[in-house]
């Protein structure tokens, strides 16, 4: 019922986050301890890294789009069943609203400063002092990333001063691969077992200071089960898409839709499935199209499939990369055009600078259903929006809804318990 509980922050993106987390991960889990990995954050890539590094579904905690109470919920559950449990923040400690310092602050977690110390010595004291004193987060010590000697080591310690340095981490032949969403799939690297277990053993943990630390958590009394819904999709067989492609799927999402009493399958149409003839309902979730479109083009089956289910009434939800895959044609990063399944009037393609990124919400008539956009293409379409989501917390116009009979689409990727019985309604081909 107590863990060892810490949010592993930085001063910014770029720092080495992931990198440490999961090297944590395997460090902790070498020497025969439990651990639960969390992202902070709406993130796909990382939790799909740090999953391979634990070898568990790796939930993401955001206090605006999950919930506070859902936050502690999943946090308490962690806390009663493993012995280390390790946050990986999102940007920099304080950047974002809510930011990883809100995080930590509700539910007084310690944190851990990753600190790229390649080009620094000395200076890394006042960067950490920096983070510690500038919002009242309880700075647990420092992780030195890119130590160079035991002398650069040396120096980073004794510059640190009363913080204490918890691990360094030497510079690293190989980093984890990256593209323009950020990391590539785990399982596009034949090598990434291999790297993170080097990484969980060149990390030198100094276990004295790690016992000192003041970062255990107690879970909750009561009963921490997951929240009773209303079975409102009880009977239905919903067929999600997964594979490189559709690879961009919360694991609570999945969890919610049973909750709700769907029975869920999987399909791949990178590998030539179809849509499994007895679905009641499709959902096609975001990844990476663009990097397949010309297998997408040619998969016959698939585009027969939906197009056969979309005739029948068969309600399909399709975010982000979902959504590519179902318009007339997508843009390649070569400028390359491939047909698609063709639902959708119009095209997309992609562009070398950001599209659109943020936390958004659909304000439904069932209520609010919360999540984010992260996406470099742009989609030409006549087709007219059904609605339009909220980007938080501005409050500006969002990414627009579109509704063609049964299929919802849109960039938005929607955190599924934020509202399920607007989901429920989406995946009975009703207005929500």
């Amino acid at each position: 019922m107590t863990a060892r509980a810490l949010l592993v922050s930085a001063v910014a993106s770029g720092q080495g986050k992931t990198t440490v987390t999961a090297g944590l991960a395997r460090y902790f889990m070498r020497q025969g301890q439990r651990v639960a990995v969390f992202k902070a954050g709406a993130d796909f890539l990382d939790a799909l890294m740090l999953e391979r590094a634990c070898g568990h579904p790796v939930q993401v905690l955001d206090l605006w789009m999950v919930g506070e109470a859902e936050c502690r919920r999943l946090l308490d559950e962690a806390v009663r069943v493993t012995d280390v449990v390790l946050i990986e923040g999102v940007m920099g400690l304080y950047d974002g609203m809510p930011s990883s310092a809100d995080l930590a602050r509700a539910f007084d977690l310690a944190v851990l400063a990753v600190i790229d110390v390649r080009a620094m010595a000395q200076t890394v004291g006042a960067v950490a002092a920096g983070l510690r004193d500038y919002g009242a987060i309880r700075l647990a010590g420092v992780i030195a990333n890119g130590v160079a000697s035991d002398g650069h080591r040396a120096m980073v310690s004794s510059a640190l001063r009363d913080i204490p340095l918890v691990a360094t981490l030497p510079r690293q032949a190989a980093s984890l691969p990256e593209r323009h969403l950020g990391l590539s799939l785990p399982g596009e690297n034949a090598a990434i077992d291999a790297q993170l277990e080097a990484l969980g053993r060149a990390l030198a943990l100094d276990a004295r200071v790690w016992e000192g630390l003041a970062a255990d958590r107690t879970a909750e009394p009561g009963d921490l089960g997951s929240r009773a819904l209303t079975r409102l999709l009880a009977g239905l067989r919903v067929a999600v898409a997964r594979d490189a492609a559709f690879a961009f799927l919360y694991p609570a999402n999945i969890v919610c839709l049973e909750r709700l009493g769907a029975a869920v399958s999987f399909f791949s149409p990178l590998a030539g499935e179809p849509v499994p003839a007895d679905a009641a309902a499709v959902f096609l979730p975001g990844g990476y199209p663009e990097l397949h479109a010309q297998t997408l083009s040619q998969a016959v089956r698939f585009h027969q499939s939906i197009r056969a289910a979309h005739a029948a009434g068969v309600p399909i939800l399709a975010e982000c990369g979902g959504m590519m895959a179902l318009a007339e044609s997508l843009g390649d990063t070569q400028g390359r055009q491939w047909a698609m399944a063709g639902l959708l009037a119009g095209s997309t393609h992609m562009q070398p600078r950001l599209a659109a990124l943020g936390l958004q919400a659909w304000r439904t008539k069932l209520g609010e259903l919360r999540g984010h956009t992260f996406h470099y293409s742009v989609f030409d379409s006549p087709l007219i929006g059904a609605a339009q989501t909220i980007a938080h917390p501005r409050g500006t116009r969002g990414e627009i809804i579109y509704r063609v009979g049964t299929l919802t689409a849109s960039y938005f990727h929607a955190y599924f318990n934020s509202c399920p019985r607007a989901i429920a309604a989406l995946l009975r081909g009703c207005d929500p």
